[in-house]
């Protein structure tokens, strides 16, 4: 065994560990926040260092060679103890770049603000966290394309192995919220067939949430009628749906958001209209150190600050009027 002429850098380490995670070196470099040309650069010194091909180049992107993958396996523990060390001499109160996040519209609007807020009161520092707001398939792919470090969204039905890791996040229902003035109001459920007949406010056509409806209904012989309207803002869908005196198709979580008078949730009958969200990144040894605590953070915080969401929520409706219905 020949004798390296010098140790391997870390940030050479990174670069490599990102390429083999996200089979790209352009999506890499924008995920460590460096030009392209640099990152190769740093991945041609490690080749070099090694005396070994490391990566095999295609159209279609990157892959690991044998070495490659046996490399990758040892840089990520190295970089963990790394980045353990790094976030110890410096305090994860310092200042940093902002933590990138891509949520969707429900996360982003009913569920992150409250459990950041209690994140920052319940460590020391400054929480600095850079929020983008995107359908979950739209948010999938900021994390892929390395504009995002860390992802919340719809956990997608039909995965498309693209090696991103997953972990479960929470989980929701789509309902229908009307005004209590609409005619659904003192239904027990909203018909299917009703859905077909009547226009609602709406998310976008990429939102999971109308997705989900739609592929429920079509074995029914079903289909969503055209949107009175598209928001892609949840508080916005429902100041429309009062103003409109329309319903609105949402997730159960619009409850978490304070109190609008007025309005009814409905389940729709015989569907079964659940999703779950997961908390999504490219690999923990791509993350800088505040985005990994921000993840472990995030995970360990939810329940908690999900069960508060769920018990106030829980007050409005028992403080709702009776005959089957419940105000968000």
């Amino acid at each position: 065994m020949s004798k390296l002429v010098r140790a391997p850098e870390i940030a050479e380490l990174r670069a490599f560990c990102a390429a083999v995670d996200l089979g790209s070196i352009g999506k890499a470099a924008r995920l460590l926040r460096v030009s392209q040309p640099g990152l190769s650069k740093r991945l041609k010194a490690l080749e070099a260092l090694s005396g070994s091909r490391l990566l095999e180049r295609s159209t279609r992107g990157v892959a690991p060679t044998a070495a490659g993958r046996e490399l990758h396996e040892a840089a990520k523990r190295l970089l963990a103890e790394a980045e353990a060390v790094e976030a110890l001499m410096s305090g994860l109160g310092a200042e940093h770049s902002p933590v990138r996040i891509a949520a969707s519209p429900t996360i982003a609007e009913c569920v992150l603000p409250a459990m950041l807020a209690e994140l920052e009161k319940r460590h020391e520092g400054h929480l600095s966290v850079e929020l983008s707001t995107a359908n979950s398939r739209a948010a999938r792919a900021l994390v892929l394309e390395g504009r995002a470090e860390l992802g919340v969204v719809a956990e997608d039905s039909s995965p498309s192995g693209s090696g991103l890791e997953e972990s479960p996040f929470c989980e929701d229902e789509i309902v229908v919220v009307v005004p209590e003035s609409h005619r659904w109001a003192q239904a027990e459920a909203v018909d299917p067939a009703e859905l077909e007949r009547t226009s609602m406010i709406m998310r976008d056509p990429g939102a999971s949430s109308r997705q989900i409806v739609a592929d429920a209904l079509k074995p029914l012989g079903f289909a969503l009628a055209p949107p009175l309207a598209e928001i892609g803002s949840t508080a916005a869908a429902i100041s429309a749906a009062i103003s409109e005196c329309a319903p609105a198709l949402l997730s159960s979580m619009a409850t978490f958001l304070p109190a609008e008078e007025g309005l009814t949730k409905l389940r729709i009958a015989g569907l079964s209209l659940d999703r779950k969200f997961v908390l999504i990144h490219s690999g923990e040894e791509s993350l800088s150190a505040p985005s990994r605590a921000l993840a472990r953070r995030l995970l360990a915080a939810r329940e908690q600050t999900l069960s508060r969401a769920r018990s106030a929520a829980l007050r409005q409706a028992r403080a709702a009027p009776p005959a089957g219905r419940s105000r968000g």
